[in-house]
């Protein structure tokens, strides 16, 4: 699963390259918020080039594009551009499920911006044409006068029930905007987490090893992790079905899915100390 995406702005190209070989799993060209309405065809024009340039490029980030709204023609336009070239579009401010038959190509994410679109959250996750959703919060605070993280909590945990019912990927957090609040971000990131939100969205590669340590599984995690899967490839080899723990415990099936992959996790996002 993909644990940091970092926000490149269109109209910069030269941090494409750069942005890339940040450590984020995913790299995010930005056409829409990022771009003033002056620079969006040239933001396009960027992202279409640096696509077609990078197309056998291996081992690299996933580059995904974030377009314009599709309610507009801009949006439509920067579809029909990128929606082959790039390994996914990320589309803003979707508020039903029929605005996604107009996606072709790549796999789409939906942002969901507004009420409308929390509303409408379990038909968008549906949709065959969606790889996955998240929230655009600051959005979504400005339209409901959210002042109260706890109001904010409860649209998380809908969206994630959304995403889940759909069996899409979990859903990641939204960006923190303050680059320079490190303890905050780390924060803010081990709350999402107890939400079952997992990974974030970053709009600096500065925070990328923040996000990375947040949603890395502790030591104890770890090791009770693979302690279930030990049980389990025991059991299994004893021909069993059940999964017994030293302590006398049985795990089922989801549980011992969940330890193996927080095993991998916690291989994957060990620094190189650990």
């Amino acid at each position: 699963m993909n644990v940091t995406w970092l926000y490149v702005p269109g109209d910069r190209p030269e941090r494409f390259d750069k942005a890339v070989a940040s450590g984020a799993d995913v790299v995010i060209i930005d056409l829409e918020d990022a771009v003033v309405p002056a620079r969006k065809d040239e933001a396009r024009a960027n992202a279409v080039a640096y696509l077609r340039a990078r197309r056998d490029a291996e081992g690299q980030a996933r580059v995904h594009v974030r377009v314009n709204d599709l309610a507009t023609g801009r949006g439509l336009a920067d579809l029909e551009a990128v929606g082959e070239l790039a390994d996914a579009v990320r589309l803003p401010k979707v508020e039903s499920a029929a605005v996604l038959d107009a996606v072709t190509g790549a796999p789409a994410y939906a942002l969901l911006e507004s009420a409308a679109g929390i509303v409408a959250a379990r038909e968008i996750a549906a949709h065959p044409k969606v790889a996955g959703i998240a929230l655009g919060e600051q959005d979504l605070a400005a339209e409901l006068a959210i002042t109260d993280e706890r109001a904010m909590d409860h649209l998380r945990l809908q969206v994630v029930l959304a995403a889940a019912a759909a069996g899409l990927p979990p859903v990641p957090m939204a960006v923190y905007p303050n680059v320079k609040d490190e303890a905050g971000l780390l924060a803010s990131c081990l709350a999402g987490r107890g939400l079952g939100m997992f990974g974030r969205t970053a709009i600096h590669p500065r925070q990328i090893p923040v996000i990375r340590r947040a949603f890395r599984p502790s030591a104890e995690e770890a090791a009770r992790a693979a302690e279930i899967v030990e049980a389990a490839e025991q059991a299994e080899r004893a021909g069993l079905g059940a999964v017994a723990l030293p302590d006398g415990r049985f795990v089922d099936a989801p549980i011992v899915a969940r330890a193996r992959r927080t095993v991998a996790l916690a291989s994957r996002l060990a620094e190189p100390e650990d």
